[in-house]
């Protein structure tokens, strides 16, 4: 495996393809990077779905940091 080159991008700067989903996690590839992610469903009372998140559908990430505050 080639190591990633470090260029200070975020993973919220790439865009994301699903690869695989259960119902507490979803699995994705960057589409640029190659980087694959797991995702971990902070939610499990509501379980992700192939119907929200069929394999092959694009998905951008978004930072929680920068959600308004309560």
């Amino acid at each position: 495996m080639r190591p990633m080159k470090k260029t200070g991008k975020s993973i919220f700067d790439e865009q994301y393809r699903v690869v695989s989903i259960a119902a507490d996690r979803l699995l994705v590839r960057g589409i640029r990077s190659g980087r694959v992610l797991t995702i971990v469903n902070p939610e499990p009372a509501t379980p992700l779905s192939e119907q929200d998140y069929p394999p092959g559908k694009l998905i951008a990430l978004s930072d929680p940091s920068l959600a308004p505050q309560n």
